[in-house]
C-alpha cells in the first residue's frame, strides 16, 4: 500500500479506530540490524528512521521490557493499554553502535537476543555467511535476491553439518574464501559491550542459542544443549539472569512442540517467534508473535503497524485465503 493511501486512511480516522480496537493487545517489535543515518541498507534500519519510530513510541505507547510483559501476562491481569516491548535478534555490534545510544536517549527498555558462540568469537552466524556470499561480485544465480528466500528455505531444513558443507562448497565454486572473522557489517558485540548495555538497566540480554541452528533440524538432545548452555554462558558473562529466549528464524516449521517445552524446562519465562501478530490475552508465553519494524521508515508506515491496521488487514487476508 502506497504512503499516499496510508496517509489518506490515517486522515479518515481508520488508524484511530484500529488503535482503539487493539489497545489491549501488546505489541512486540522485532529488529535485527542497524546502520548510520546516511547509510542505505535494505536489511538494516538507519538511525534516523529508528529515531522516528522511537519518537512515535514515546508519544503514543507504554514501552516495557519483554520480561515485564511476560510477568504481567503470566499474572493473569491484562497489561495496560497500548503496551509495547522491543526486541533485537542475533548480537551484532551495530546494535551497540547505533541502537543503544537511542535507547539511552529515549530511555526505552529493550531485549537483545544473542548467539553466545558468536559473541565469544568462535564463529559468525551462518545466515550472515550466506548473505555475505550473495553480495560478492560473482555470486551464482541461486544467491540473487529473488532466489535467496528459497535457498534459506532449503538450508533451514538441513542438519547443521550439511548446511555448513553447502556454504563451503558454494564459496569454493565462487573461488572465494569465507573470512574466519566476520566483516564489520556482520561483527558481533563483545561481552564487555553486552555488560555495559545490561548494566544500563535498559537492555536485558536474552538467549538466541549457542550456534543459531534451526531447532527442527537437530535432535531434542542437541536443542537442549543449545538452549541451556547459551543461557548459562550469557549469565556467567554478564552476571545477570537470562529470562527470555528467541527461536532461530522463528517460523512455525523451525521448532517442534517438544522443543517449546524445553524452553520452559530450561528456566526461561518466555520465548518469541517471528510470526506476525499481536499478543492475545491467553497467548502461549513460549510462542509470542512479533512485528518486524526494519522497513517501516515513514510516519504512515510506522502508524500502519503500531496502530493495529496491519494486524486487522492480515486477519482479513487470512480469512479470505481460507474461504
Amino acid at each position: 500500500m502506497s504512503d499516499f493511501a496510508l496517509r489518506a486512511l490515517q486522515t479518515l480516522g481508520v488508524f484511530s479506530l484500529t488503535r482503539s480496537l487493539s489497545a489491549g493487545l501488546p505489541r512486540i517489535l522485532m529488529y535485527h540490524d542497524f546502520c548510520g543515518p546516511e547509510d542505505a541498507d535494505e536489511d538494516a534500519i538507519n538511525a534516523e528512521a529508528l529515531r522516528r519510530q522511537f519518537s512515535y513510541l514515546r508519544r503514543n505507547f507504554r514501552v516495557v521490557s519483554l520480561s515485564q510483559l511476560a510477568e504481567e501476562l503470566s499474572s493473569g491481569a491484562n497489561p495496560a493499554r497500548h503496551t509495547v516491548a522491543l526486541t533485537i535478534d542475533d548480537g551484532r555490534r551495530n546494535c551497540y553502535e547505533f541502537l543503544f545510544p537511542l535507547i539511552k536517549e529515549f530511555e526505552l527498555p529493550a531485549t537483545f537476543f544473542v548467539v553466545s558462540s558468536f559473541i565469544s568469537g568462535e564463529d559468525w552466524i551462518w545466515t550472515d555467511k550466506v548473505i555475505w556470499l550473495s553480495r560478492q561480485k560473482n555470486c551464482p544465480e541461486a544467491l540473487l535476491p529473488d532466489s535467496l528466500p528459497a535457498v534459506f528455505g532449503a538450508l533451514n531444513k538441513m542438519r547443521p553439518e550439511a548446511r555448513n558443507g553447502w556454504i563451503e562448497t558454494t564459496a569454493r565454486s565462487m573461488s572465494v574464501s569465507i573470512p574466519k572473522t566476520p566483516p564489520p557489517r556482520f561483527a558481533p558485540c563483545s561481552w564487555t559491550e553486552l555488560r555495559e548495555m545490561s548494566d544500563s538497566g535498559l537492555m536485558e540480554i536474552g538467549s538466541h542459542t549457542v550456534t543459531h541452528p534451526i531447532l527442527s533440524s537437530i535432535t531434542d538432545e542437541e536443542s537442549w544443549q543449545e538452549v541451556t548452555q547459551s543461557r548459562s554462558q550469557i549469565m556467567q558473562a554478564i552476571g545477570r539472569p537470562v529470562n527470555c529466549f528467541c527461536y532461530p528464524n522463528g517460523k512455525g516449521s523451525d521448532y517442534r512442540p517438544s522443543q517449546v517445552q524445553q524452553i520452559a524446562e530450561a528456566g526461561y519465562r518466555c520465548a518469541v517467534i517471528a510470526e506476525f501478530g499481536m499478543v492475545q490475552s491467553r497467548r502461549d508465553l513460549f510462542r509470542l508473535p512479533r512485528i518486524g519494524m526494519t522497513r517501516k521508515r515513514t510516519p504512515a508506515q510506522i502508524a500502519k503497524y503500531l496502530e493495529g491496521f496491519a494486524y486487522y488487514q492480515h486477519r482479513v487476508q487470512a480469512r479470505n485465503s481460507e474461504a
